[in-house]
Order: structure tokens, then sequence, then C-alpha cells
């Protein structure tokens, strides 16, 4: 699940995403008022990515989010809000970037061509 994904399975809940995802595999350092987590992005889209492999936290929730592009060696720091969580089985949530700067959307924006346009 990404930015704006319900968890809801329901086919007849309307989409809410309005840019694509792209798969990638990276360690993204979420930071909250009081804690620090490391988690793994299982994607990646202009507004928002999921964390795959975590204990979710509850939606609404605000984080501060760093991480490093593949085929990049500056880190991207965005401000994000949890937007979906998976039930206690399924491990993951969506996160919607809410506070980006125009360096880190030109970072993340740089990337999603790269991979595009490399498929």
């Amino acid at each position: 699940m990404s930015e704006g994904e319900s968890g809801s399975g329901d086919p007849n809940q309307r989409e809410r995403r309005q840019t694509a995802r792209i798969p990638l595999e990276m360690w993204v350092e979420e930071t909250t008022d009081n804690e620090r987590y490391f988690r793994r992005a299982g994607n990646l889209s202009r507004g928002g990515l999921r964390l795959d492999h975590t204990i979710p936290l509850p939606q609404g929730t605000v984080v501060n989010l760093t991480f490093t592009l593949p085929g990049d060696s500056t880190p991207v720091e965005v401000g994000g809000e949890i937007v979906s969580s998976a039930g206690p089985d399924d491990l993951r949530m969506g996160v919607k970037f809410v506070t980006v700067g125009p360096a880190a959307q030109a970072q993340i924006d740089a990337y999603l061509a790269r991979v595009s346009t490399s498929k």
C-alpha cells in the first residue's frame, strides 16, 4: 500500500493515489516526536511511499523520513503522514508526503524519471 491507498480490500472503493508507484527496496529512517525507526520501503511515488515489514503506526501519525534513493548520494528529507495501515497480520503502511522541499521533490522526480525510462 502507498499514499492514499485504503486497506479495506473493497474493489468498489475509489483509488485515491494520484501518481504511479515504482517498486524499490531502500532503508528509510523514520522519526516521530519520541521515537526513531529504520524501515524498509517497498515502493515510491511522487507523493509518498509504502513501508514494508513493519508494525504499522496509527493512521494520521506525522513522521519525518530520511532516505537515500538508489544511485544517489544526497539524503532526501520529507515530512509525511500515515494514510494507510494494514491489519496486524500484514505488516506495512502507506505514507503520504506532506512536507517536501523543492530540492527533495526534484531528487524524487529525477529518480522516478530515471527508473521509468530504464524499463
